[in-house]
């Protein structure tokens, strides 16, 4: 249940921003970069592994990169409490765009 609302999450924020022109990014990419990297660090913790620092690409590829780790995070089933962090972690940043 929970890793569902984890995805349902995640899918929210992925359809809200996928289609974004690069000027209407303008001053959230940061944001959504920054959340990109607390999912990296989230799954790296999951499977025991050293944080390592996200590419900063574009920000019209900030979706796929929210795709690509939370696709990440699924695959490694993290705990319950930590798949309702990150989904709430999400959620906020999604709201704040």
């Amino acid at each position: 249940m929970e890793t569902e609302t984890l995805a349902g999450q995640a899918d929210l924020l992925v359809r809200q921003v996928t289609h974004w022109t690069p000027a209407r990014w303008s001053g959230r990419g940061d944001a959504v970069y920054a959340l990109v990297q607390r999912l990296a660090d989230a799954a790296a913790a999951a499977e025991g592994q050293p944080r390592r620092p996200v590419p900063r690409l574009a920000d019209t590829v900030l979706a796929d990169q929210v795709r690509v780790i939370v696709a990440d995070l699924l695959a490694i089933a993290p705990t319950g409490a930590v798949a309702d962090a990150l989904a709430a972690d999400i959620r906020s940043t999604r709201l704040a765009l």
